[in-house]
Parts: C-alpha cells; sequence; structure tokens
C-alpha cells in the first residue's frame, strides 16, 4: 500500500522522504521489528536501559514520570543507543507533571470542560507541548477524546471533556492543535471510544454500543475533526465497536466480534478509508486483559500489526513478544509488506517531527517547567472557571471563621499514588494546613474501631464541631473496578451521618459522580482535580471571596432522584 508522505499528517519535503525510503532500505529484519515495539521505562535506571537494549533497538520508549535529573539522565543514556531517533512517548493528559515530577498539573480533562472555554483546551495544549518538549518527549499520548457517557464507567470520567461530544469534539482539537503547534506529535485516544461500558478494558473486553449512525455523530466526528487537524496519531483500544463491526462484517458472530486493536475492519476499513487517517496507529496498552483475552497472544501480538496498528504498545514479556513477532513474521501471519508499511508510518512520524536532523533524543534544557511564561496563570484561570458547586444548602455559605470555627476533616484518598493525580502530600493533609492559615481550628476523622454499644458519642461529635467537611480524592486509575466510595468499617463509620444536625460540604476531586454515594448531602462541590491552585480557589469560593463559576460537563446527580436533595 502506498503511503502519502507528503500531505496530512506528515507534510515531509523531499529531504526527509528520502531519508524515510533510506532508513527502511538499510535496516535489518531484527531492526524493522524493534521498530514496531514501544517499551516502557519505569525505573529510569542503566540497568534498565542494558536489559532493554539487550533484546532489541526499540522504536519507542514509553516514559513514566521521574524528577528532572532522572529525566535528564535517562535522556543522555537511550540517546546514545541504536541508530535511528527514538519517539520519546509520555501520557501528558494532565500536564508535564506526566513525565516530570517538577511538571505543571494544570487541570484534568474534565475541569478544563467545566470552564467551557475552549481557549482554556488550547493553553492545556501549550503548556503540555511545551512542557513535554523540554523534558525530552516528542510523542505524547494524548488527548482523550472518550465520551463519558456512562458514569459507572471506572476508567473514564475526569479523565474525558465529559459527556457532550460538542464540548469533547472542540475541546480535543484545540488541545491537537496546541500540543503540534509546540512541535510534539499528538495521539487521539482510545479508537473507537470509551466511555460507554461500565467495565475496564484493563480487565475486560470492552463494549462501545453505539450504532454507526450514533458513533458518526459522536466518537466519530470527534475524530474527524482531529483527524482533519492533522493529528499524527491514533491509539486503538481494547474495545469492540458493534455497530460498524456488525456493518462491515456481515454474518459476524458474537465470539468473533474483535476489540479495535485485533480488527481489520476498525483500524483499515474505518479509521484509514472511512475517515482517512494516514497517520500511525499505535495499540494501547498491550498488557491489558482487553487485548490478552480474545485469543491465544502468540497470534495476537503479530495479528495486530497486521491488521493495521503500526506500533505494539508495552509488552507483557518482552523477549516473549519479539519471538511471537517474528514467528508470526516466519508463520505469515505478519506480512512483509505490512511490516514495512508500518515501519514506514514510524519513520514517517519522527521525520515529520524533525528527528532525522537533529539529536536522536531531544536535550533541551531550561531552568523552568515550561518556556510559556503565562502557563501559571493559565492554570489558576482554568482551576478558577472550573469549581462547580453542585448544590448548596440555603445559607452554609460563606464558610468563615466566625461561622465555622472548629471543623472535622472527613479525607477520603486512594492509598496509592496515582500518577498526575495524587499529591506529594495528601490532599486532605493540604487542606487541614490551608484552613489552620485562615483562621480555622481543624481535627482529621479518624475512624473507630468500636462495634454496637461502644460507638463514640453521636453528641460528642455534633457538639464539638461547627462544619463538616469531606474531601474525596478517590482517583481514577488503572486497574479500578469501581467508582464506588468504600467507607471505613466498622458501619462506615465516616460516612455523613451529622447532616442534619451539623453543616456539612463534600468536595470532590477526582471523580465528578461521588453524589451516587452520599445523596442526602446537602452542598457537594466537584473540583475535578487537586493541584495547589484548585485548592487556594476552593477555599476562596468557600469563604466567599470569589463565586463559582463552574458548569457541569456531565449529570454529577447520577441521574437519580434523590440526589437532588438538598
Amino acid at each position: 500500500m502506498a503511503i502519502d508522505l507528503t500531505g496530512k499528517p506528515f507534510y515531509l519535503d523531499e529531504q526527509a522522504q528520502d531519508w524515510v525510503y533510506k532508513t527502511l532500505g538499510g535496516l535489518t529484519e531484527d531492526e524493522k521489528i524493534g521498530q514496531l515495539f514501544c517499551v516502557c521505562c519505569r525505573e529510569g535506571t542503566q540497568e534498565e536501559v542494558d536489559w532493554i537494549f539487550s533484546y532489541l533497538n526499540p522504536g519507542t520508549i514509553l516514559l513514566r514520570q521521574m524528577d528532572e535529573d532522572e529525566l535528564s539522565d535517562y535522556r543522555k543514556m537511550i540517546g546514545a543507543k541504536g541508530r535511528v531517533p527514538l519517539l520519546v512517548a509520555a501520557n501528558l493528559e494532565m500536564g508535564g507533571n506526566g513525565v516530570a515530577t517538577e511538571g505543571t498539573l494544570f487541570s484534568s480533562p474534565m475541569g478544563v470542560a467545566a470552564t467551557g472555554n475552549v481557549e482554556n483546551a488550547y493553553h492545556f495544549g501549550r503548556v503540555c507541548g511545551s512542557e513535554g518538549k523540554k523534558y525530552g518527549v516528542n510523542w505524547n499520548l494524548a488527548p482523550i477524546i472518550d465520551i463519558d457517557y456512562n458514569w459507572r464507567s471506572p476508567i473514564t470520567n475526569v479523565r474525558t471533556y465529559g459527556s457532550n461530544p460538542d464540548t469533547v469534539r472542540e475541546m480535543g482539537t484545540a488541545y491537537v492543535k496546541a500540543v503540534q503547534e509546540e512541535g510534539i506529535a499528538a495521539c487521539a485516544k482510545h479508537f473507537p471510544g470509551d466511555g460507554r461500558d461500565e467495565r475496564d478494558q484493563h480487565l475486560a473486553v470492552t463494549i462501545n454500543d453505539l450504532s454507526c449512525e450514533e458513533w458518526d455523530k459522536t466518537y466519530g466526528a470527534a475524530y474527524k475533526s482531529c483527524i482533519d487537524s492533522s493529528v499524527k496519531s491514533v491509539m486503538v483500544g481494547h474495545i469492540i465497536q458493534m455497530g460498524y463491526e456488525r456493518a462491515l462484517r456481515p454474518g459476524v458472530s458474537d465470539a468473533e466480534l474483535l476489540p479495535a486493536s485485533l480488527s481489520p475492519v476498525i483500524m483499515k476499513k474505518l479509521l484509514r478509508e472511512k475517515l482517512g487517517f494516514n497517520g500511525l496507529i499505535a495499540t494501547d496498552a498491550t498488557t491489558m486483559a482487553g487485548f490478552v483475552i480474545p485469543m491465544d497472544r502468540a497470534l495476537a501480538v503479530p495479528l495486530t500489526i497486521e491488521n493495521g496498528a503500526d506500533i505494539l504498545l508495552l509488552s507483557r514479556n518482552l523477549g516473549e513478544d519479539i519471538r511471537f513477532m517474528k514467528e508470526g513474521l516466519e508463520k505469515g501471519i505478519l506480512t512483509r509488506e505490512r511490516l514495512d508499511e508500518a515501519v514506514t508510518r514510524i519513520l514517517a512520524l519522527k521525520a515529520s517531527l524533525g528527528l532525522h536532523k537533529k539529536a536522536k533524543v531531544i536535550q533541551k534544557e531550561t531552568d523552568k517547567a515550561s518556556d510559556i511564561p503565562e502557563a501559571q496563570e493559565w492554570a489558576r484561570q482554568n482551576a478558577d472557571q472550573a469549581i462547580t458547586l453542585v448544590k448548596e444548602e440555603k445559607g452554609v455559605f460563606p464558610v468563615t471563621p466566625e461561622r465555622y470555627k472548629r471543623i472535622l476533616l472527613f479525607g477520603i484518598e486512594t492509598a496509592e499514588k496515582a500518577q498526575g493525580l495524587a499529591a506529594e502530600k495528601s490532599v486532605t493533609e493540604k487542606m487541614k494546613s490551608l484552613l489552620e492559615k485562615r483562621g480555622f481550628a481543624v481535627d482529621i476523622y479518624q475512624p473507630y474501631k468500636a462495634f454496637e454499644g461502644a460507638i463514640p458519642e453521636y453528641r460528642g461529635i455534633t457538639e464539638n464541631y461547627d462544619l463538616m467537611l469531606y474531601t474525596a480524592n478517590l482517583t481514577t486509575k488503572s486497574n479500578q473496578t469501581v467508582v464506588r466510595i468504600e467507607w471505613s468499617q466498622p458501619f462506615g463509620s465516616n460516612t455523613p451521618v451529622y447532616t442534619n444536625v451539623v453543616p456539612t460540604v463534600f468536595v470532590s476531586f477526582a471523580n465528578p459522580y461521588h453524589l451516587i454515594d452520599v445523596p442526602r448531602v446537602k452542598t457537594f462541590i466537584n473540583a475535578y482535580y487537586a493541584n495547589d491552585e484548585a485548592l487556594d480557589l476552593l477555599l476562596d469560593k468557600m469563604m466567599g471571596k470569589s463565586d463559582f463559576k463552574g458548569t457541569s460537563p456531565v449529570d454529577p446527580f447520577c441521574g437519580r432522584w434523590d440526589t437532588h436533595i438538598c
């Protein structure tokens, strides 16, 4: 299949095209196979680099979060390896903190959507692109343009721009344009679209159940807009798109339906032919159960490339996956023609980023996280416009030391640090410190361990505090099977049982649907993320120093009548 390297999204000149074809022609079969692999870096050590390159010369390295010094050292280590420039990928879904601990946590995508301001999505992309480039990234595995239709989904919610398809399309496209203006490649994900199912593709093959017509107007429109804006890559998920699988494979049985990451009709006919995408296709992480469940991995690894993917993202066992790819090539599961086509697109993406002209790994160094002077102001502006007052008990605001001196603070947080969402200090600790600086007396609630007959006195709580404040930072992350709050034992000892006696405010930072578990809380706020700007501005708004400006991008009431009670 001939690939247009001069048009969208590569736009290669004659020199760049020559480099692509000359490089392709000079690669051995093993080197071509190496280009297909995106290998994850977690340790940032010389031992890890040597281990990876003992197996193959990969086409791509995916960076996990490190500090600036570790990143600088690691870039030098990998820059000295291989003879083809590396794609260096990162998940910059919320800001430069996706790759560097010192990077900016700008916002969750839903926090951007809550502002209702597409310009903020553009600023979001500018900061992610600028900081990614500074930290050596040239391929950003974002934006997420899933649509959060199902509040029960454990993997989408604040990672999306909400449940309105037009908002997702507009903000996702603005992010793509901004990131690529900064000189790194964007990757729209997770094709054909997450957010319909209430399961997680890390743990199961999931379903996008829209008809072809419904899909075209929603997810399809978002991807088409990104493609028209020259997005350089698309990530395919382990998600079955039932409408098009059935339409393009007449007579297919339920058992034969394939997730997009293994489906030739979704990758080739829908994404390539119908939507006209000419850029690079990457799988979502093949460590996920959604990729492994449908068939023998020995077949799936070469077949995903044969059926349309260009890059295999992550491996369960690197040595074994390389062997599966080679065996697939020998057996004809993966054809040499398709191998060359995939490697051509990988090299074309690298050339479109100018990697054929410069050092193998971007070595840019500055004394600040972002080269954009307005970055911190943009982040603060976004937080100010995002924080959403979902419902309010009449007269509860303003929260001031004169009205509510004694606060009992209930922290509901993810124990495990989740990249991009959890802070060095817990949100509970940060909130306590900020409140005390503003003149409040704050105690953090400690769950009791007693049973019937010996539970601490009810009046011992209600008569000693003026306000109950809940801060929920249960992060949406990989391998999470539910979105519900798991209360402390026994008897859900930290549940909001004092709402009819003591004013109670519940703030959610990482899930817009927590109201489903606290329907009788009368004052509920969605903040969407917990960077320092958001915490500071939240208190300003609670204290009456600033207005609540956000508009919910989803239904925070989860379609229930009792969640509206105030």
